[in-house]
C-alpha cells in the first residue's frame, strides 16, 4: 500500500466484514485514514470460471468515477498472488448508513419515500449511461444477454448441486424456451450492476442521498429490464424472510407499491411501462432461478469449507423455495 496507494502510511490493521456470501471483505485502518479491501476466496477454494472476479469491479468502478452513478474510489489492483496469496484490490471506506431491513421502519415515511425514489434514480442512471463512451465496450457482450445468462447459471447450478430440486431443473428447460422479444431489445442494452438491492448501497448519514454502490462482481453489458426486475424481486420475497416486502399490507407507508416503481423507472428510462409489465413474470422466474443458482453455488462453499461467512449454510435453504417461486412465476407468464 504504501507503494501503490497514495498518501498510506503507519502501522495498519485488519478486520473482516461479516456479511456477504462471495468476496471476503476486509477494514483497512491506518492512523489517519480507512479503506476497503477486496479478495478473492481463501487459496483453497477451488472457483468456478468466471466467479469472484474482482478486477471486473475495480475495471467498472474506475470507469463510472466520473458518472453519475456513486462509487467508492479505487485505488489499487493487485493480481500478483504471492502478495498475500490471492488477487485483491483496495479502495476508499465510504461513511454512511446501509439499510437492511427494506420496510425502512427506523425512518419516518417521508424518507422511506425518498431512499425508494433515491434507489430508483441511482440503478436508472446506470442504465443511460454510454458503454463504449466510458472505455467499456468489451466489458461484455450484451447481445443474448438474458439467453446466456440461462446458459451461465444452469451450468453453475449443475457444476454445484446438491440434491434435486424439480423446480430447478423445469426452470432450465422452460426459460431458454420462452425466451420474450423484449430480451432481444437493443434499447434495453445497458450497463448492469447485477446485485442491485438495498443493502448494496450506502446511503449519506443524514440524507436520503446515495453516496456509494457497492458489490460489482455481476457487473457487466447487459439487459437494463433483467437487471432492474432483479431488483423489484423485493415485492416478491416474504417480509418473514427478512429481505422482502411480501406479506405487508398494506406496505410500510412511504414505500411505493412495485407497480408505482416501475413506473418511476420507466419514466427515467422514457419506456413504456406497460411494455414493462407485459414480460414481468418472464423476468422474475428468470431471476429467483439465477438467485437460487448463486445461493447453491454458496451452499456448496459452505460443504468444502471455503464459503465466506458462517451465514453460508443458511443460504442453502433459501434454493428450493426460490427455485418453486420462480417456477410459480414462469407458469403465470404471458406468451
Amino acid at each position: 500500500m504504501r507503494d501503490h496507494v497514495d498518501g498510506c502510511g503507519g502501522p495498519l490493521t485488519v478486520r473482516k466484514f461479516d456479511g456477504g456470501q462471495s468476496n471476503p471483505t476486509y477494514l483497512l485502518q491506518t492512523p489517519t485514514r480507512r479503506y476497503v479491501l477486496r479478495a478473492k476466496p481463501a487459496p483453497a477454494a477451488r472457483l468456478l470460471p468466471t466467479a469472484h472476479a474482482i478486477e471486473r469491479e475495480f475495471r467498472v468502478m474506475q470507469a463510472l468515477a466520473p458518472t453519475e452513478v456513486p462509487v467508492p474510489r479505487v485505488h489499487a489492483l493487485c493480481e500478483d498472488e504471492a502478495v498475500i496469496g490471492r488477487a485483491f484490490y483496495i479502495m476508499a471506506h465510504v461513511e454512511g448508513r446501509v439499510f437492511w431491513d427494506q420496510t425502512l421502519t427506523d425512518l419516518p415515511a417521508p424518507q422511506r419515500a425518498a431512499v425508494y425514489d433515491e434507489m430508483n434514480r441511482v440503478l436508472a442512471s446506470l442504465h443511460r449511461l454510454d458503454a463504449v463512451g466510458l472505455g467499456l465496450q468489451d466489458f461484455g457482450r450484451p447481445e443474448r444477454y438474458v439467453a446466456r445468462q440461462v446458459e451461465r447459471w444452469s451450468g453453475q447450478y449443475r457444476a454445484t448441486t446438491t440434491e434435486e430440486i424439480v423446480a430447478m431443473d423445469r426452470l432450465m428447460d422452460w426459460l431458454p424456451a420462452h425466451l420474450p422479444e423484449s430480451a432481444h431489445s437493443t434499447q434495453a442494452e445497458a450497463i448492469v450492476h447485477g446485485d442491485y438491492r438495498l443493502d448494496n448501497l450506502i446511503f449519506h448519514p443524514s440524507e436520503p442521498r446515495v453516496v456509494a454502490l457497492l458489490d460489482w462482481e455481476l457487473s457487466t453489458r447487459g439487459h437494463a429490464l433483467a437487471d432492474f426486475s432483479y431488483h423489484c424481486m423485493a415485492w416478491h420475497i416474504p417480509h418473514a424472510e427478512g429481505r422482502g416486502l411480501l406479506g405487508l399490507d398494506p406496505l410500510t407507508e412511504g414505500i411505493p407499491s412495485e407497480a408505482a416503481y416501475v413506473q418511476a423507472y420507466a419514466r427515467r428510462m422514457a419506456w413504456d411501462a406497460d411494455a414493462i409489465r407485459h414480460d414481468w413474470s418472464y423476468y422474475l422466474a428468470y431471476n429467483l432461478f439465477r438467485v437460487a443458482s448463486i445461493l447453491q453455488g454458496v451452499a456448496h462453499r459452505a460443504r468444502q469449507g471455503t464459503a465466506s461467512n458462517t451465514r453460508a449454510t443458511a443460504a442453502a435453504a433459501r434454493v428450493r423455495p426460490l427455485a418453486e417461486l420462480g417456477w410459480r412465476h414462469a407458469q403465470a407468464h404471458r406468451e
